[in-house]
């Protein structure tokens, strides 16, 4: 399977390899933030790939870390790259999350959606209504920028090397007449068709199945092939976001999503309640 490049995947491998070169040269985040006349604070974003980084400023830590030229050449290519601009950027003016960059690179999704259908699987009435719930304060041609940014986004699960998508949709989320009963109508069909695509597996988490997993909320697990790559879960909150790159953090959201794959209905069963409930 081909790669899809993503400047903030190259970003955030760009980091992880530098925090990899200073624990080999011994260096302390603080020694080595004292060396390059940075912050503490600066290494640590760059690290993580929180933020962009100057080609010149990695050019500076490369020298530090004594890393011999082959290696600092292939090195500072990976930081050119990672300063390109993604398609998204172009959506700046309505959306300025990285999340679209790290999920334009993922190799797998894993979704568990309590309140609403994810974006990558809303239709275009649907996306509409959530968009003018949420953002109650847009404009027309501000609503219509976000709509179409999701409708680019969704070109993803069509393009040559699409990532695999598992979702979990609590049952509520396909029960609540988002935009009223025809748009719903429109969003379970959508819902349909997108599970039959070899690369999507939606399953239903039926009401009856009381207590789970997940009732702390919603979450995303993005999961990369590259080595190089963390694995991560996204969370989303009315006034922030939040990246879990711990090891312990991924395995617990990792474990939580598994036990509520088992207690969902099956993939093909949850087809055939999406087609009872359109009916």
């Amino acid at each position: 399977m081909a790669a899809r490049p993503s400047p903030i995947a190259r970003r955030r491998r760009l980091g992880k390899e530098l925090r990899r070169l200073r624990v080999a040269r011994g260096l302390t985040i603080d020694k080595a933030a004292e060396e390059l006349e940075f912050s503490a604070a600066k290494v640590s974003r760059i690290e993580t790939g929180h933020v962009g980084v100057s080609p010149r400023d990695v050019r500076d830590m490369l020298e530090l870390y004594d890393v011999a030229k082959d290696q600092r050449d292939k090195l500072m290519e990976v930081a050119r790259q990672a300063r390109e601009k993604g398609w998204w950027h172009a959506y700046s003016d309505v959306h300025s999350s990285p999340y679209i960059g790290l999920e334009n690179a993922a190799d797998q999704i894993r979704i568990y959606e309590a309140l609403l259908v994810p974006g990558l699987l809303q239709t275009t009435a649907y996306a509409r209504a959530v968009i003018r719930a949420l953002h109650p304060n847009l404009r027309a041609h501000q609503v219509g920028r976000w709509i179409e940014l999701r409708e680019v986004r969704q070109a993803l699960l069509r393009q040559d090397n699409p990532p695999s998508i598992v979702a979990i949709l609590d049952e509520g989320v396909l029960r609540r007449p988002v935009g009223g009963r025809k748009v719903m109508q429109e969003q379970l069909r959508r819902l349909l068709v997108d599970s039959a695509m070899p690369t999507v597996t939606l399953q239903v988490l039926p009401l009856e199945v009381g207590e789970h997993a997940g009732m702390y909320g919603s979450f995303t697990i993005l999961g990369f092939r590259d080595p190089a790559q963390q694995d991560l879960v996204y969370l989303e909150h009315a006034t922030k976001e939040l990246y879990l790159e711990g090891d312990e953090e991924l395995q617990r959201y990792a474990r939580a999503f598994e036990r509520l794959r088992t207690a969902a209905l099956d993939p093909d069963a949850s087809t055939a309640w999406l087609a009872e409930l359109c009916k």
